[in-house]
């Protein structure tokens, strides 16, 4: 049996130049891939994990990033070359990609061609690399779709990547990525922001298919508990360096390095309810003191205070008419007779599928859609017979964190301006110096300072335009926010500060929060009760400890057992 590794990465060393001069990025890393395994890279932003996989098939920018060290050896099977120095020859590079080394991207929606259908996306890679027909690609195509088990295969095929899922655009992603049977799967977070039942279907899907065609899999992520699942063996980076690396079971059972420690220990455990997460500094900074168990009869208090959201019988029904006639109607109710409180201080978890109906439910809340039927009791005033200035008055009491914080935030407008904007708009400070300094003292509060003010938001990490966007949120002075994904495509290290930001600011400004995640162990952890929705219905609503360890609903039981990191 031949027990070379398919790929073998030799002491790779890689920096950045930018106007501000030359950054380090990989340090003197080797790692190798062999036939039929799975190697996870893991580690936060900034690491170097996504560097190190997209070196390999030289898909970083020419004019920024630069080679100093190392050499990419690959079994003759592979490439038919047996070691490619950092400069290969581009007829080499073409020959490798897709055929030899495919990769899957994080984000379908940028990687796929949006004025293609899917079907000729991959129809073309089979006629470029395979030689075939137009005819015998169209129908391999097909059978791919099959194969990573997409719903009407045949149709899918002439649709258009907006047009599906984002669970079934990975899908087309990954019938792309082995239509040419590459030897070497790169995998860069394939599995980041989906649902956790999407989540668990395509990890399975791709141990199934690495046993099919006996692919080596580089998988890079930050979440831990996916790594458990999927990988064989597990290369931490911190900084560039690789700090620690081993079998998946030495490196999750008995981490050496601090690092590692921080990573495995910052992630909510579902069961396990702690007043607050533990982070990766305090394990780098030799603070690793035991957790401090929460205070259960807290959150009962909680829950049995005030009532300021009582949301009764509410629907949101959306009609179409089809056919040239407009004769055929199609009704759809995304919300669909929905009853629940949330009380005064309370943190209430909204979970489910995408397309269950949270995020329809979170902007009918907050007036961003109208209702279909139904009321919106806050503070006692039924939000859905407001006027529209009535309703602009109400939106100082309720805001929203988006989950993408770059997105949400204007790319011209300095941090300062951002954060001030809304206090201008509902007439918050007499003067511009009143509100720098609450500006301020806002930023002060999520963990930044005064001389963030004057930048701007490419000039931040994730976390830190996460922080940016909860002090603007709090620029009005609310008392209800809506938390949509906040924390899901953070690291977890980061994830882990903000959600103890969260817990220190509901504390000190007596905040309410409808907290909407996929991630259920998030959920667990920072929720007093919990309510889980399916279909447009609430399937079930109840205690943390109620809702996930004794759930009463199959649909419920079916997401906890989606859970990446139980098996």
């Amino acid at each position: 049996m031949n027990d070379k590794p398919l790929l073998f990465v030799e002491d790779l060393s890689i920096s950045f130049q930018s106007e501000r001069g030359t950054n380090k990025a990989v340090e003197h890393i080797s790692f190798e891939v062999r036939a039929g395994k799975t190697i996870a890279i893991v580690g936060e932003s900034g690491s170097g994990k996504s560097v190190s996989s997209l070196s390999i098939l030289k898909l970083l920018q020419k004019n920024k990033a630069i080679f100093h060290n190392g050499k990419f050896h690959f079994e003759e099977s592979v490439s038919g070359n047996e070691a490619l120095n950092l400069q290969p020859q581009d007829d080499v590079l073409k020959e490798l990609r897709g055929k030899s080394i495919a990769m899957i991207f994080q984000e379908p929606m940028t990687s796929l061609n949006p004025v293609m259908t899917c079907g000729e996306q991959v129809a073309e890679m089979l006629r470029e690399h395979k030689k075939l027909t137009k005819i015998e690609a169209q129908k391999r195509t097909i059978e791919l779709f099959h194969e990573v088990k997409l719903p009407r295969a045949e149709e899918m095929f002439s649709q258009y990547p907006h047009q599906l899922s984002g669970g079934q655009r990975q899908r087309v992603m990954i019938a792309m990525a082995i239509s040419c049977e590459p030897k070497i799967l790169i995998a860069d977070e394939p599995t980041t922001a989906l649902d956790v039942t999407v989540q668990n279907s395509i990890l399975e899907l791709l141990q199934s298919l690495q046993e099919k065609y006996k692919m080596g899999i580089i998988f890079i992520t930050h979440d831990l508990g996916v790594v458990a699942d999927i990988a064989d063996d597990i290369v931490v980076m911190q900084r560039g360096y690789i700090v620690e690396k081993g079998s998946a079971i030495e490196v999750l059972t008995n981490p050496q390095h601090a690092y590692t420690k921080g990573l495995l220990a910052c992630r909510p455990v579902m069961g396990q309810k702690v007043e607050r997460l533990k982070t990766v500094s305090d394990f780098l900074n030799e603070k690793n003191e035991p957790h401090s168990t929460a205070d259960v009869s807290s959150s009962q208090k909680i829950v049995e205070s005030e009532t300021i959201l009582d949301v009764k019988n509410l629907y949101k029904i959306y009609e179409s008419s089809k056919g040239i006639f407009k004769k055929t109607h199609s009704v759809v109710k995304a919300v669909n007779d929905v009853s629940f409180q949330i009380s005064k201080g309370e943190t209430l978890g909204l979970v489910g599928e995408s397309g269950c109906g949270k995020t329809t439910l979170s902007r009918m809340l907050l007036g961003l859609i109208p209702a279909s039927e139904g009321q919106i009791l806050f503070k006692g005033k039924d939000l859905c017979t407001l006027s529209k200035s009535e309703m602009r008055d109400m939106r100082k009491e309720m805001q929203i964190i988006f989950q993408d914080p770059y997105s949400s935030l204007n790319p011209k407008h300095t941090i300062g301006d951002s954060i001030m904007e809304p206090m201008m708009t509902f007439g918050l400070f007499e003067s511009r110096k009143q509100r720098e300094q609450r500006a301020t003292e806002l930023l002060e509060k999520t963990g930044l300072g005064s001389e963030h003010l004057s930048r701007y938001p490419h000039e931040f990490s994730g976390g830190q335009r996460q922080r940016i966007v909860i002090a603007r949120a709090l620029a009005c002075e609310p008392s209800f926010i809506v938390c949509d994904e906040a924390v899901s495509a953070l690291d977890v290290s980061v994830q882990a500060q903000v959600l103890n930001l969260l817990n220190d600011l509901k504390r000190d400004f007596s905040l309410t929060y409808l907290f909407i995640s996929h991630d259920l162990s998030v959920v667990y952890h920072i929720s007093d009760r919990i309510m889980v929705m399916n279909k447009g219905t609430v399937e079930e609503i109840g205690t943390y400890n109620e809702v996930f360890l004794q759930p009463k609903s199959e649909y419920t039981k079916r997401l906890l057992e989606a859970i990446p990191g139980k098996k």
